[in-house]
């Protein structure tokens, strides 16, 4: 019997891999802890329990559990949306409290979901060799997290460790960057934040997944990887391809970063929190981030969902997004 527990797992990242798991039994037993009730709850195999991971793990119900894999994806990540102490409170406190479970409970092997947010802002190209450079409380946080489950994995020769550092995760029942940008091209609202030419990486979740499985049966005991789906492409391409998904031929044009910037505050200003374009999304926006998987290219990875295919996937799936 093999038995897995994923922190987080009511998240979207947590769910579609439950449900992967459902399918596909890898285990036989699936543990969902999370802070938050699972959408997954009634389902026949999976087990829930309410857990906040900035606690003590170990005095809560999941010490009588003996997991074969740990899937740690509790986090807060939203940024703009927290005051800088509530990712170092959240995800150091939660990194360290999920690897002093796994030691208590002898889980040998964990996956943590670190963030490409730990390099830092570079208009160049970055692979998994690049310095972390994080420059924000939630890269920080991050990259702290990453330490701490890699003192975990030293601490004993037979522990494995694998680190993803997905780009942006889309995909079906996300309401995020990708959706509000394909809603805002089919209504013929969307304009390029600066320009068309600087690279986007974003990551499909199904292919994220796919990378979990193909990664799960490598011997390594540590690897550390990017996750975004390759090549990436320059955002007036992934405006192209979601202009011919929605047959639309709306105009898009550019609007200088100073220009948005200047609008975006001065609605911080009147908005506050209520505010839908916050500075520092603006700011995000038009930023390049051009991520390389480069470990997983060398592992002779398939992707298998380029921007265009992963949109007609996506509708195939849910058509209820769009």
């Amino acid at each position: 019997m093999s038995i897995c527990i994923i922190f987080g797992g009511s998240g979207f990242i947590g769910t579609h891999l439950a449900r992967h798991f459902i399918d596909s039994k890898i285990f036989s037993k699936i543990y969902l802890a999370d802070i938050k009730t699972s959408l997954l709850e009634n389902n026949e195999k999976i087990i829930s329990f309410i857990i906040d991971v900035r606690q003590d793990i170990t005095s809560q119900d999941l010490i009588s559990i003996q997991p074969d894999w740990i899937f740690n994806f509790a986090a807060i990540h939203r940024e703009p949306g927290h005051d800088n102490k509530e990712y170092y409170e959240t995800n150091i406190n939660g990194a360290y409290n999920v690897c002093e479970y796994a030691r208590k409970v002898n889980c040998k092997n964990i996956y943590f979901t670190s963030s490409i947010s730990v390099y830092g802002s570079s208009e160049t190209p970055i692979n998994e060799n690049y310095p972390c450079l994080a420059n924000t409380a939630y890269g920080i946080s991050k990259y702290s997290s990453e330490l701490i489950h890699r003192l975990w994995q030293k601490n004993s020769a037979d522990r494995k460790l694998i680190i993803v550092r997905p780009g942006v995760i889309y995909g079906p029942n996300d309401p995020g960057n990708i959706l509000r940008m394909i809603k805002a091209i089919k209504k013929g609202y969307f304009a390029y934040p600066g320009s068309g030419n600087i690279h986007k990486s974003y990551g499909y979740i199904y292919g994220l997944i796919e990378s979990i499985d193909f990664l799960l049966k490598n011997e390594t005991n540590y690897l550390c990887y990017n996750y975004v789906e390759y090549p990436t492409e320059r955002l007036s391409d992934l405006v192209k391809h979601i202009k011919k998904f929605v047959n639309s031929n709306s105009i898009v044009v550019s609007i200088p970063i100073f220009l948005l910037l200047f609008i975006s505050k001065i609605l911080q200003i009147l908005l506050g929190k209520k505010n839908p374009v916050h500075p520092v999304r603006v700011k995000k926006a038009g930023t390049s981030t051009h991520i390389i998987p480069q470990v997983l290219l060398d592992f002779n990875f398939n992707f298998k969902y380029n921007f265009y295919n992963s949109l007609k996937h996506w509708y195939e799936i849910n058509k209820k997004d769009f």
